[in-house]
């Protein structure tokens, strides 16, 4: 196992957008319609003689700025003007990196304060390693942060928090959140049909699922609907055929799976749902799948992982071929990721959270299983630390989600 350290107590946690500032739609606007190399606007007037980089053209200058870490933009503003009106916005800052076909992947972690409760979303550069904020959700202060569900559009940099639940009164929510990387900003979108908390959710073909979870009164939902995020409307699909909250969710083969978790001691088995869009239509999910999902899952290579909470921590994959699960080669999570996780994955790359929000990247390699005809694979894993700062020590992870700007 790798061990990376990035970090110590000294080190600062940076903004990418000061939370405490709320800007007018008339400075938004202005702010978005301003372009480093477009001479049209006054302050571009003014500065037109001046280079971004001694000696080199524009274009390229502007493909080298467009890399630098986000910790060191601060310093990098007292350059010169125009290093400032490029790095003094981190919306145009991200917008001018999409445009140009930036696609660097940023881990964003949404965490609570385990003794305050309160809510914030941390983001960890996954090519720099450095973690960065960015401003507050526009929502209730007492919130169960278990209790809301994310998801995103990763190559559209965009992300959205639904549901969740006021803490102090157990009363669910139908609040939508979205926030776009390239704006640096949340905006509120239409709510959910129903309020609700603990549920399933997940995105396939580019349209938003929640399923099940707890109503007003802690009883569990069959009720299932969908959202179309240009659009930004929900419409009910098909009910679950059984009410249920759910522990974990995933997307596979274009398939809503979503199970109710093992609850200790082990009295009933759980039970699990499977959705498909194309017939809008639930079934009950396989025997071994639901009864061998002990943890929190990701899909990589087309395979459904999970990250035990049973076993050791071990990681293990499911065979949909014999409904059976089977622990892939490889040491078992660093002792360092404690329980509760939060997991997400990048490529062949897995990301587990653990509290104090250090991190374990998962690197999967696969190989044809020997004497196998019909296309099977053995995995592999290798890990390495990430230490989190110890300003977010007293952080615990609740999702986490992979965007690319």
């Amino acid at each position: 196992m790798q061990r990376v350290r990035l970090s110590s107590q000294q080190a600062p946690v940076h903004k990418l957008g000061d939370s405490q500032i709320t800007l007018s739609p008339k400075f938004r606007l202005a702010v978005m319609q301003s372009s480093l190399l477009n001479p049209s606007t006054d302050l571009e007037l003014t500065l037109r003689g001046e280079s971004l980089i001694p000696g080199l053209p524009d274009d390229v200058a502007l493909n080298c700025l467009l890399r630098l870490p986000v910790q060191s933009h601060a310093s990098c503003k007292a350059v010169c003007k125009r290093w400032h009106l490029l790095l003094g916005s981190k919306g145009g800052f991200f917008s001018r990196r999409k445009e140009l076909g930036f696609k660097d992947p940023w881990l964003f972690v949404f965490a609570f304060h385990k003794c305050t409760g309160k809510i914030q979303w941390q983001v960890l550069d996954l090519t720099h390693f450095s973690w960065h904020t960015i401003p507050a959700m526009p929502c209730k202060d007492k919130v169960c942060p278990h209790g809301f569900r994310c998801v995103s559009i990763p190559h559209e940099g965009t992300l959205f928090v639904c549901g969740g639940m006021v803490s102090d009164v157990d009363c669910p929510l139908d609040l939508v959140l979205k926030y776009e990387m390239q704006k640096n900003r949340w905006t509120v979108m239409s709510q959910m049909i129903t309020a609700r908390s603990f549920f399933a959710s997940g995105v396939i073909d580019g349209m938003i699922y929640a399923a099940g979870g707890n109503s007003a009164d802690l009883f569990e939902l069959d009720a299932a609907e969908v959202m179309d995020p240009v659009k930004g409307s929900w419409h009910p699909i098909a009910s679950m055929g059984t009410n249920m909250a759910s522990y974990d969710a995933a997307v596979l083969n274009g398939k809503l799976l979503v199970t109710e978790g093992w609850l200790w001691p082990f009295y009933v088995a759980p039970r699990g749902q499977v959705y498909d869009p194309r017939t809008n239509n639930w079934e009950s999910m396989a025997a071994g799948l639901r009864e061998g999902w002990t943890g929190s899952s990701v899909v990589v290579y087309g395979h459904l992982f999970v990250v035990s909470e049973l076993e050791r921590m071990k990681l293990k994959v499911y065979d949909t071929d014999t409904d059976s699960w089977d622990t892939i080669e490889g040491p078992p999570l660093p002792e360092q990721i404690c329980k509760p996780f939060a997991v997400n994955s990048c490529d062949c790359r897995i990301f587990v959270v653990g509290r104090n929000l250090h991190v374990a990247v998962g690197n999967i390699s696969r190989l044809p299983k020997k004497g196998s005809c019909n296309r099977k694979w053995s995995f592999f894993v290798q890990w390495q630390v990430v230490d989190a700062p110890e300003s977010l020590s007293d952080l615990t992870p609740s999702s986490s989600q992979v965007l690319f700007a």
